[in-house]
């Protein structure tokens, strides 16, 4: 008799993955929608209980076919990536629970099934990536999320919509490709492709230049698909004319699940001697971090279209990860894994609030949600608390990693790091707060707003739901800060913290 907990591992993905092109099958039908939010709820009900399994016994190991690796592929679930599985797989279940209405509205009902069978395929690739150990895997599963990204997207309404999913079709596959030549160079040292295999098989020390040039290639891959300043250039589009729903999920689960595996890559592959040490990656990261915090967030301030605000303010808050990372100790690390998490919910959380206006509304422009409070007092209600985690106020889960960054960097003596976090914290402010004086203290309301009702109840308690979760891991750390502080000690142990790159007041390395 087959134990079915010893299964979940390939069911977290042969359930979404089967479920797909039931849903071509099924056509433009309610079976449809419910088909997927079952496989959705399914999927976040398996990922539970891989971490309930992870935290009780410790990592998973499956064999695909019962091939042994480094020969057969090998599915493992540890702390960070059951942390993230269970977040990826949470937000993908509320987020389409919530989106009926919105798809209604804003996708053509001839193309809803082309929707569905889109979303669960990405949602099947995300989890792809988590949660397998080899790397050529990864590479698969990046593909199978991305190119379902690029359909989702291009469903937009508008003609815009077909033109950003281009643009990010051309920029992904250019990262797409740099990180499939830096697998090609790992493979071609060490002839292997599972991942703990390659690490054990890697010299850091002595090795040939390939490993840098592998190195290279696979980093400028990770940042293109996690928007990192300068590559960044997709995402503002692509957040902005795709529909409601996409936006999303895809801005609350995509870049963070690349920032993953950019953790593990560095973290896990190439170790962080060699990624701290031997070359300036820490250097790198903590520039490219505070000049994008400072760009995108500037950026933000003079948007009228809010999509695109929270479309800046999301290539600002990878800058924060990237922070957590780039500063290199088990604090630091903690405080970027536990960023991931409370971002997904902040921001999810936000662009479902503005699914809901552009529903009444009929868009998505500052100026036509003039004086909105008055009719839609419950959605304003949404964005001012999640703006609030946002910005990173006390009681609200975007102040809990922004202290641990800070304390981070004091302890790590990147004060100055820690000074233009501060800084930077001044112009979330400022873009927030455009968007609650435009709801709330517009003396002339829009048209559109005179005229509005509230969002719907379906729409409102899967909103509320991520909402108040800002609020709930503002005050509950001990989950998310929890897993995060266990993932961040396996990845880098106390007696591997490599000599962290420091920035003196003045602003030299």
């Amino acid at each position: 008799m087959i134990d079915i907990y010893s299964q979940l591992p390939i069911l977290l993905i042969a359930i979404p993955l089967f479920a797909a092109p039931v849903c071509v099958l099924l056509g433009g039908r309610w079976l449809t929608y419910l088909l997927s939010v079952v496989v959705c709820g399914t999927t976040f009900a398996i990922s539970i209980g891989l971490m309930q399994q992870v935290i009780k016994y410790g990592p998973i190991h499956y064999e695909i076919g019962n091939w042994k690796p480094p020969y057969g592929i090998e599915y493992v679930v540890d702390g960070l990536s059951g942390f993230v599985m269970m977040f990826v797989s949470a937000l993908a279940a509320i987020v389409l629970l919530y989106g009926k209405p919105s798809i209604d509205a804003e996708i053509p009902r001839s193309k809803h099934y082309l929707f569905y069978a889109s979303y669960l395929l990405c949602m099947t690739g995300l989890l792809g990536m988590c949660i397998t150990g080899d790397l050529f895997n990864v590479f698969v599963f990046l593909e199978i999320s991305s190119l379902s990204s690029y359909a989702l997207i291009s469903l937009g309404r508008t003609r815009r919509a077909p033109l950003a999913a281009l643009q990010y079709l051309i920029l992904g596959t250019i990262g797409a490709t740099f990180f499939l030549i830096g697998i090609g160079l790992l493979y071609q040292m060490t002839g292997t492709l599972n991942m703990s295999d390659i690490a054990n098989r890697l010299d850091t020390e002595t090795g040939p230049r390939t490993l840098l040039v592998a190195f290279g290639f696979m980093t400028v891959g990770l940042f293109v698909k996690m928007a990192v300043f300068p590559l960044h250039s997709w995402l503002p589009n692509a957040y902005t004319y795709a529909p409601s729903v996409v936006t999303a999920f895809v801005a609350a689960t995509a870049t963070k699940v690349s920032v993953y595996a950019f953790i593990r890559l560095v973290f896990g592959i190439f170790k962080p001697e060699f990624a701290f040490e031997q070359m300036p990656l820490g250097t790198l990261l903590l520039t490219l971090s505070l000049v994008g915090i400072f760009i995108a967030s500037t950026a933000a301030i003079f948007q009228d279209d809010v999509k695109r605000l929270l479309a800046y303010s999301s290539i600002a808050q990878i800058g924060y990860m990237l922070l957590g990372i780039g500063m290199a100790t088990t604090d630091s690390l903690t405080a970027g894994i536990v960023h991931m998490f409370n971002h997904a919910l902040i921001k999810g959380g936000l662009f479902m609030v503005v699914g809901c206006f552009v529903l009444r509304l009929g868009s998505s422009r500052l100026s036509d949600w003039r004086g909105a409070a008055k009719t839609m007092p419950l959605t304003s209600l949404a964005w001012a608390i999640g703006g609030l985690g946002l910005i990173g106020v006390p009681m609200t889960a975007g102040f809990v990693s922004k202290w641990l960054l800070l304390t981070s960097a004091f302890e790590s003596n990147h004060q100055l790091v820690a000074g233009m976090m501060l800084v930077s914290s001044l112009l979330a402010v400022v873009y927030v707060w455009r968007v609650v004086e435009t709801l709330y203290f517009s003396e002339q309301p829009s048209a559109a707003a005179k005229e509005a009702s509230e969002a719907p109840v379906w729409m409102l308690v899967p909103m509320y739901a991520v909402i108040f979760a800002v609020l709930v891991f503002g005050v509950w750390t001990q989950f998310s800060a929890g897993l995060a502080a266990e993932a961040a000690q396996s990845l880098l142990p106390l007696d591997l913290v490599p000599t962290a790159p420091t920035v003196s007041p003045g602003g030299t390395p």
